[in-house]
């Protein structure tokens, strides 16, 4: 219940799919669901043998990691703004393998960049662990699979809903160089969101 309250709660994750389903459709929307909720997973295990204690200690860590992702998903959304006339053609590609591969990379990147993800894996998921049991990171670890779950079914609900309000737009080139820019402007938001997270860690 925890994690759900977290994750459903629309934040830097929901808002870049929603915005890659905007600009390039449901196919690259669900490949950027799986590469963030892999990337969301790296973070549990990271946190799960250790190194997240060290990001939560160390502000210069997290803040690197944090402005990182946050320039990452503002130059993404620059690129958005810049090919929005391009988007017929992104229609007819979308399928090809290599776009597959690039939407799961940037999820990934998303993903593990997330400063929410910490704050899940690192500070709420270690209070249900039963330290007396012993095989604590095997513990975290399933915790956290349970939601990766729950994270994937919310993100790919948000994806195929943006998806389909996009196919309205499709059937306009003016209109498609308006999804183009505003799915451009969503992830610079969000860049920007992530940058002034969690600033007074």
């Amino acid at each position: 219940m925890a994690s759900f309250i977290l994750i459903v709660i629309p934040g830097p994750s929901v808002l870049f799919v929603v915005g890659r389903a905007l600009a390039h459709g449901r196919s690259t929307a669900l490949a950027t669901v799986v590469g963030n909720s892999g990337g969301n997973y790296v973070v549990a295990v990271c946190v799960a043998f250790g190194i997240g204690t060290l990001v939560q200690r160390s502000a210069v860590v997290f803040t690197v990691l944090k402005l990182a992702g946050a320039a990452y998903l503002i130059w993404l959304g620059i690129q958005a703004i810049r090919h929005r006339k391009a988007l017929s053609t992104a229609f007819a590609t979308q399928a090809a393998p290599r776009r597959t591969r690039r939407a799961v990379r940037e999820g990934f990147t998303v993903g593990v960049t997330n400063p929410k993800a910490f704050i899940l894996f690192g500070a709420v998921l270690p209070q249900f662990v039963n330290r007396a049991a012993g095989h604590v990171p095997e513990q975290m670890l399933l915790l956290a699979l349970v939601s990766i779950v729950i994270g994937l079914a919310s993100d790919t609900t948000w994806g195929v809903t943006a998806s389909a309000v996009r196919s309205w737009f499709a059937r306009s080139p003016r209109r498609l160089e308006l999804v183009g820019g505003a799915g451009g402007l969503a992830m610079i938001g969000v860049g920007l969101t992530v940058a002034v997270t969690g600033r007074q860690n």
